[in-house]
């Protein structure tokens, strides 16, 4: 390999592995946010946060693969340009096509990561994400409890606020409960509570030494009731939190469908996500050779505009591709078309560019 092409392909590793840091740290400190702010409402476990980041940010990665190839590729062949390099490197015979190589050597082996995440790794990491919801939402409502904090479930049914436990084998301290049934608006008060868990796996939350005070809605009905000991289920155990029930109800996401599964699938829906796998390696690699008559400048024209041209047109090639996996998704597309017009397209946008770049000729130098 030349030195030029050897330069080109580390210039741009170098570049690529900037990019990639700043977006992944950019990632997952908006993520973490988010899943905290999660977790302060009651929304997932506290204990999940970062195992949920984890599979987050490896459904990301693809995304942030092809932004940092395309980003590299950018600032590298954009900063040969305004700093003159390339008046040297075309001096010694070289010319624009030149760069296709070392670009490629750089893009297939990311391309071919890519595909292993979007058709392999991503689907495994969404149906994680998935489980870890779905097993925080089969779980008993004392588990979201926490002391000094209102917590809501069964989508605003329960409402729980406890105290720290003040006496060996409670679990919970002074409960405040609001529960509202089909008929009753009950709100029940209790001194502690425990969990009790019968034989069959049923769960009960076990109030001790309360007071419950049930109103009907639009009646002049009220209920008081004082209690020793009171009782309401948390959670069956039958077949809806078996393993099996939770697979299915995994894998009714079509993101956490496995890539085989989906070629079984006929429908709009599935061909919709094998058309979105598919397109990101593909993207990357259209990307990435875009990048090279995209970052051809002249360097004594103004640098703001030309980085905010390859922006846009980076971000238009993203868009349609989700507005075709929309479109196929509607059945507004046709899969066999869908799938490769938008890169099709730009492939072909990429060498109109590199063909009008070439055009332009250095002068010959004058015979003596």
């Amino acid at each position: 390999m030349s030195l030029f092409k050897r330069s080109v392909v580390s210039e741009i590793l170098s570049h690529a592995g900037v990019v990639f840091s700043t977006l992944l740290v950019v990632w997952l400190s908006v993520l973490l946010v988010r899943l905290l702010g999660e977790a302060a409402n009651g929304t997932i476990g506290a204990d999940v946060v970062f195992g949920l980041a984890a599979f987050s940010s490896i459904t990301a990665l693809p995304i942030i693969l092809s932004v940092s190839l395309f980003i590299a590729v950018l600032t590298t062949v954009t900063r040969n340009f305004r700093e003159s390099e390339m008046v040297v490197w075309f001096a010694s015979g070289l010319s624009l096509k030149d760069w296709v190589y070392p670009v490629l050597r750089c893009a297939v082996p990311v391309a071919v990561l890519i595909s292993v995440l979007t058709l392999l790794a991503s689907p495994w990491a969404y149906s994680q994400i998935e489980e870890y919801r779905q097993r925080f939402e089969q779980r008993s409502d004392l588990s979201k409890v926490s002391a000094g904090q209102f917590i809501e479930t069964q989508d605003g049914a329960r409402v729980f606020f406890a105290e720290e436990p003040t006496s060996p084998g409670d679990e919970l301290g002074k409960v405040i409960a609001r529960v509202i049934d089909p008929e009753w608006l009950s709100v029940v008060t209790a001194n502690s509570a425990h969990v009790q868990q019968e034989p069959n796996g049923d769960r009960f939350l076990v109030l001790d030494k309360g007071r419950r005070y049930d109103l009907k809605p639009g009646h002049n009905e009220f209920r008081l009731f004082d209690f020793e000991r009171y009782g309401f289920r948390l959670e069956s155990r039958g077949a809806a939190s078996s393993p099996e029930a939770l697979r299915a109800i995994v894998e009714r996401q079509i993101k956490a469908r496995p890539t085989t599964q989906l070629f079984h699938d006929n429908t709009d829906t599935a061909r919709s996500q094998i058309m979105w796998r598919i397109a990101m390696p593909l993207a990357a690699l259209n990307l990435a050779l875009l990048a090279i008559p995209l970052g051809a400048v002249n360097p004594r024209l103004g640098r703001s505009g030309d980085i905010l041209i390859a922006g846009l047109v980076g971000l238009l090639y993203m868009n349609l591709v989700n507005l075709s996996r929309g479109w196929i998704g509607n059945g507004k597309l046709d899969f066999g078309i869908g799938v490769w017009l938008v890169h099709a397209a730009f492939s072909a946008l990429m060498v109109y560019m590199m063909w009008r770049k070439l055009r332009v000729r250095a002068p010959r130098e004058r015979k003596k």
